[in-house]
């Protein structure tokens, strides 16, 4: 090999190599957050259950509650239920936002009842499940979204059509008629499952278990980098025994 070619193959070879092991690297640091978060996540959601002025307090201290378990007493406003697009093992349909007016009548807040399929999205066709009266709510309290998520991929809520996307509490709050004095809360909070006429909304919809795959990703970019720097110990090798 010309002394331009290898000197080239071999630059260009350290610069690969570099770049695979901060990919492997990186990739360690994630999997150091991804179980940091997986822990957070998994103590949060088997934490005691607070009531909704103790997780109030928790949000206005430090704007997370996200997975913290709650337990609410009111009256469903069906009227004001949103839709947001969902799919519920392997079938399309919608997870359904309802807002709960609290049995002290101070505060209300956005409920996911669960799922419900395709057709279903006319509360009509599923009457059965609208439960009038009081009803007392177990489930674990979650953030809103601050900005639209996938900012390329996501698309923008359709209010006229009530089709829902993202928690955006102020477009999920619009033309939603509160009773005076009764203010909305700043998060939401996901349904356990439980037992509803009808079947449906089927609740228990929190995603808790989250993919972490970093240690695999890894070990893929180090392998990688350990055979490319196998192959650049080869071609210096066959270079100074050429020359």
């Amino acid at each position: 090999m010309s002394p331009v070619r290898f000197w080239t193959a071999l630059v260009l070879g350290l610069v690969s190599l570099a770049i695979l092991i901060s990919l492997g690297t990186w990739q360690v640091e994630r999997l150091g957050w991804k179980q940091d978060l997986i822990a957070k996540i998994e103590d949060r959601a088997n934490g005691p259950v607070l009531s909704f002025d103790e997780v109030s307090a928790l949000f206005q201290d430090t704007g997370d509650v996200d997975y913290v378990p709650i337990r609410v007493r009111g009256r469903f406003d069906h009227t004001a239920e949103r839709h947001f697009l969902s799919t519920y093992k392997g079938e399309s349909g919608w997870n359904i936002f309802t807002p709960l007016i609290l049995d002290d009548g101070s505060d209300a807040i956005f409920i996911n009842r669960g799922f419900v399929p395709y057709p279903a999205k006319d509360p009509a066709k599923r009457a059965e499940g609208q439960i009038a009266g009081e009803v007392e709510v177990d489930g674990l309290a979650r953030n809103p979204a601050l900005e639209k998520p996938d900012l390329d991929f996501t698309p923008d809520n359709d209010l006229a059509e009530n089709t829902f996307f993202w928690k955006n509490l102020l477009e999920m709050a619009q033309g939603v008629e509160l009773p005076e004095g009764v203010k909305l809360a700043p998060f939401v909070v996901d349904a356990k499952a439980s037992e509803v006429p009808g079947g449906y909304p089927t609740g228990g919809q929190t995603i808790i278990t989250i993919p972490n795959n970093h240690l695999e990703y890894a070990i893929t970019w180090y392998g990688i980098a350990a055979m490319l720097g196998g192959l650049l110990v080869f071609l210096v090798v066959q270079q100074r025994r050429g020359g």
